[in-house]
């Protein structure tokens, strides 16, 4: 075996070795992540619903000689 191929197996026995101290987040980290992905997912299906029905436009003003309701009182 060539010096390059002999090095090219040392990583790859490296590489297969299991670190007992590596934490990895499984199975049980891949649901809770689904399940936060499907809640932000409706929380922004609701918010659409929710700003398609605000009206934005403003209601009309009334003019000087329309009554108390034109301009506020003050005190």
């Amino acid at each position: 075996m060539s010096a390059s191929a002999s090095l090219a197996m040392t990583h790859l026995v490296t590489l297969a070795e299991l670190d007992e101290d590596k934490v990895t987040p499984g199975v049980l980290g891949f649901i809770v992540f689904a399940v936060m992905a499907l809640a932000v997912w409706g929380l922004m299906k609701s918010m659409n619903r929710h700003m398609g029905r605000v009206d934005f436009k403003e209601p009309a003003e009334r003019d000087a000689s329309g009554g108390p309701e034109a301009k506020p009182q003050r005190s």
